[in-house]
């Protein structure tokens, strides 16, 4: 028998037809799964294709037309915020029990990031694309309006979206956790969070969030946007920024946990009590503030449902199944113990 070749040595399919004992053409029916050969050829076929560690460029396969494409091109900002690590998995898995992969592009948070993985991965026939977010450039809208595949946009819901939307309004989520904190009496709210190029979920909820605590009558007193990652030591040293440049601050809400994360600890460095002294809220709920010492005041996103609610959606509309064109997966405020409770509570 024959011992497998070293893999970093590419086999050719005609390597693995002569092996065989068989034409090229043959051997290709046998990897698409075509017909027309005996169980006993396709057993040697497939043997030949083991020993030598033969791997068929399905890439390849598609440009030629020969079979539909199995890969969804989806994009997100950063594998850095564990939201959209937590988003990407759910729709690598869906995809992944029907047969489908994922090629992944991460736009960086910025609109030219995004156009040139969009011309790219468009070249290489994909059978759909999942994009987060719902702000594109002009000229990417105009590739992806003439795309001749299913598109949908994740994680801001967009009621007219270019063809399919799955998430939630951020504002409407902003505006909530806005609402509740004048509620539980905060009235000079600081906010500590990131900056980007352009329009995006965050801009939106906080948005959502000043209309509230304005409406209720509070005021967002002190807005940081940092140009840094949406992390744990940007929400540390904010959080200094924000208290030594603007006294008085009685509560702040961050853009997300993982910020807030970093600002608990820089107030409990200081010795200021959580919530006694200052109130500290995030957003999304990540699993771990369910194990620290306080249960950390939160919006709950699903973002595993959003993910799979993708990908199902794009199973559905590349098997000819009706399909709603928006799908809004709801979020749920946390109240947890970083914030005083309501009044009358």
């Amino acid at each position: 028998m024959t011992e497998k070749t070293n893999k970093n040595n590419k086999i050719s399919l005609h390597q693995v037809a002569t092996a065989a004992g068989v034409s090229k053409m043959t051997a290709s029916r046998v990897l698409r799964a075509e017909g027309g050969y005996s169980e006993k050829t396709r057993a040697r076929v497939m043997e030949q294709v083991e020993l030598l560690g033969y791997l068929p460029n399905r890439l390849a396969t598609v440009f030629a037309g020969d079979q539909n494409s199995t890969f969804v091109g989806v994009s997100i900002p950063d594998l850095g915020n564990e939201v959209f690590s937590l988003v990407l998995e759910g729709i690598d898995r869906k995809l992944g029990s029907f047969g489908h992969q994922s090629v992944l592009g991460m736009t960086q948070h910025t609109q030219q990031a995004e156009e040139d993985w969009i011309k790219t991965v468009l070249s290489w026939q994909p059978a759909g694309l999942i994009l987060t977010g719902r702000y594109h450039s002009a000229r990417a809208t105009d590739m992806l309006r003439n795309a001749p595949i299913p598109i949908i946009e994740i994680w801001d819901l967009n009621s007219s979206p270019l063809d399919m939307s799955v998430g939630i309004n951020h504002f409407d989520a902003g505006f909530d956790m806005g609402r509740y904190l004048v509620n539980c009496g905060y009235r000079n709210i600081g906010f500590v969070g990131t900056s980007h190029d352009t329009a995006n979920a965050a801009t939106t909820r906080l948005t959502g969030f000043s209309k509230a605590v304005e409406t209720g009558g509070g005021e967002v007193t002190k807005q940081l946007c940092l140009h840094d990652t949406a992390s744990y030591y940007p929400g540390f040293y904010g959080t200094e920024q924000l208290l030594a440049s603007t006294p008085g601050i009685d509560c702040i809400f961050y853009q997300n946990d993982t910020m807030a994360f970093g600002g608990m600890q820089y107030c409990l460095s200081k010795g200021l009590h959580v919530p006694d002294d200052i109130g500290i809220a995030g957003w999304g709920d990540l699993p771990i503030s369910a194990v620290l010492p306080k249960r950390l005041t939160s919006m709950h996103v699903p973002h595993l449902k959003l993910g799979q609610a993708a990908a199902e959606m794009m199973m559905s509309r590349l098997s000819g199944e009706p399909t709603p064109h928006v799908r809004d997966i709801g979020f749920s405020l946390i109240p947890g113990s970083t914030v005083r409770r309501p009044k009358g509570a």
